[in-house]
């Protein structure tokens, strides 16, 4: 039985033309020797398996071959080249830095370095995994590397560049080589398929490709291993079994469940993954490359980023298509910071899953802000403003009018709020039929009130700036259905104790709103309207946004009097307005030195 040979080594590249995916690198060389432009070092650096060694290689044959083609590759016939392929020729050495990384080691190839070649023109020492010297050896290596004898070239080789000294590098010239992309990988697989008589599917070498992580010695050793496994017919599904990849299939299954909220197929999907021995780190890692894939698939322009076969690339493109463009974000900020925080877990099943239910939540936050986005005539129901019909201004004359003089304006009220249609009674008593209204005696418990002449408005928005949920607001009993006849009279000490039991309300919510409520005291006008004097702008812009229409419903309701009204002001102390903006206090300090403003303007400077 002959011997085996494996694919890295049986199909390593003999010529430029063979190297893959260093077409820069290759040329740059080529030309070199052409134009008899060679350096005496030079240093080549980059990911494992990505031709390094091997171009130094073909380099060393090349420049020592005695017929050259016109292309700049080597013939193959010469003594020199016959030498280099039965891996006899004394003029190419190859050292091994890692274990020859001492200065005597050094010593050793500086002695060595003085004899000329026996046949051909030069001596080439190829010194893989250079950066294993130490600094001693590098130091004893600079001087022979800067001014070796006109027969020597050095070739220098490492994956890891920042680790050779600065003083090396300036004497060499450099070449970064590239990772092999997942084309070019699938390209010289289905090559060496044909030539060993392999039948492989496309979907199949393009996982081995990206297993490989981009080096092409990965690649062909995968390949080799696949071959003993499946014999000469690769499939997909042998590769991902082999492999222990997961499969393209559960990740498109995962997205769409998440995208559509559905949290039991999401987690039975996850519990099945789990079941064929992946890990949940990896799987979140693939999650995230998914998304990532449908994010770039999104777009012509960036659809060239996805390295897969055609069939899946079609796949993804469908699925971007019906996945919203928030929901790849989100959910892969959510994949991010599954994985930062996984090591640290102490029920990494549960935080995967954690992660995986958020993401079936970004569906129903979706919808919600599509809702919000509508016009505001096709609101929903739940988010279109609430008309309440404030109460009239009266004065000493009109303020007790007589049922009689009610009635009238009462039933005008109503006729003109059902031909609108914007009147809602979302009290209790609205249950009524509606011819229930005219017929209702003088003596009803609900205030007759004459025909509102203002509305205002309470939108979810301004609902949920306070502490009370919808419900309870839109069902807070009015002052006008109470059982009284008629408003209420109060007294100061009423609304004090009104006013103060408001303030311990909201102590525990604002300490800062209820201290400014106990300190000062409420002034009341003739015509039943509130004054609250506070400090400053930005104290009466936050309250007024927040607490001032529960204020004034609690004492509304307290002192049950519906025409209660309450008034916010900013009154200027002797030591004039309290400064808590930063705008507000540049003004003040502009005021007193303009040039402050100048030097603002000149800088383009801002408040904070």
């Amino acid at each position: 039985m002959d011997n085996f040979i494996v694919s890295a080594r049986k199909y390593r590249p003999a010529t430029f033309d063979m190297v893959v995916g260093q077409d820069t690198i290759t040329t740059t060389l080529r030309n070199a020797i052409k134009n008899n432009l060679l350096a005496q070092a030079y240093l080549f650096c980059g990911p494992r398996g990505v031709g390094k060694t091997t171009c130094a290689r073909i380099f060393a044959k090349t420049i020592n071959c005695s017929e050259p083609g016109p292309d700049g590759e080597a013939c193959d016939k010469c003594e020199s080249c016959k030498s280099f392929n039965s891996q006899a020729s004394f003029n190419i050495h190859e050292l091994d830095a890692a274990s020859n990384n001492s200065v005597d080691d050094i010593r050793n190839l500086t002695d060595q370095v003085r004899i000329p070649p026996q046949i051909g023109k030069f001596s080439v020492y190829i010194i893989d995994e250079v950066h294993m010297l130490s600094t001693s050896a590098f130091n004893a290596f600079l001087k022979t590397l800067e001014e070796p004898p006109s027969h020597a070239i050095f070739i220098l080789a490492t994956t890891e560049k920042h680790k050779i000294i600065p003083t090396i590098l300036s004497r060499c010239q450099i070449f970064d080589f590239n990772r092999i992309n997942v084309d070019d990988i699938v390209q010289r697989l289905s090559w060496v398929a044909g030539n060993e008589g392999v039948s492989a599917e496309h979907e199949a070498l393009h996982v081995i490709a990206t297993k490989a992580d981009g080096a092409m010695r990965d690649a062909l050793s995968i390949f080799d291993q696949i071959v003993s496994f499946s014999g000469r017919n690769i499939t997909y599904a042998d590769v991902i079994a082999n492999l222990n990849v997961l499969d393209y299939e559960y990740y498109f299954r995962i997205t769409a469940s998440a995208m559509e909220g559905d949290v039991p197929a999401v987690l039975i999907t996850f519990n099945e993954i789990l079941n064929k021995g992946f890990d949940g780190y990896n799987f979140m890692a693939g999650l995230n490359n998914h998304l990532r894939d449908l994010l770039v698939s999104r777009d012509e322009a960036t659809v060239k980023l996805l390295e897969t076969s055609p069939s899946i690339r079609q796949r993804y493109r469908e699925q971007a298509v019906k996945a919203p463009l928030t929901f790849i974000y989100e959910a892969l900020e959510i994949g991010s910071q599954c994985m930062l925080n996984f090591r640290s877990s102490k029920n990494q099943r549960l935080h995967v899953e954690l992660a995986l239910l958020r993401m079936c939540n970004l569906s129903a936050n979706h919808a919600a802000e599509e809702l919000k986005k509508k016009p505001e005539s096709v609101k929903p129901e739940e988010e279109q403003d609430f008309p309440v019909a404030a109460p009239a201004r009266t004065t000493a004359a009109n303020a007790r009018p007589s049922p009689a003089s009610d009635e009238p304006s009462s039933a005008a009220g109503r006729s003109s709020s059902q031909a609108s249609g914007t009147d809602r009674d979302y009290s209790p008593s609205s249950a009524a039929e509606p011819g229930t209204a005219s017929s209702r005696p003088a003596s009803s418990p609900r205030k007759s009130t004459s025909a509102p002449d203002e509305f205002k408005k309470v939108s979810i928005k301004d609902i949920m700036a306070g502490s009370k949920p919808i419900e309870d607001i839109v069902n807070e009993p009015d002052v006008r259905e109470s059982d009284a006849d008629s408003d209420l009279e109060f007294t100061s000490a009423g609304l004090t104790e009104a006013w103060n039991a408001f303030a311990a309300e909201v102590k525990e919510e604002s300490p800062r709103i209820s201290v400014t409520l106990s300190s000062v005291s409420p002034e009341l006008l003739p015509d039943l309207t509130v004054i609250l004097k506070l400090d400053n702008s930005a104290l009466r812009e936050a309250f007024d946004h927040n607490f001032k229409s529960r204020l004034e419903g609690h004492l509304r309701r307290s002192l049950k009097n519906s025409q209660l009204k309450l008034m916010t002001t900013v009154e200027s102390t002797e030591r004039g307005e309290i400064l808590y903006s930063p705008e507000q206090k540049f003004n003040h300090l502009a005021a007193k030195n303009p040039a402050l403003k100048d030097l603002k303007k000149t800088f383009n400077l801002d408040f904070e």
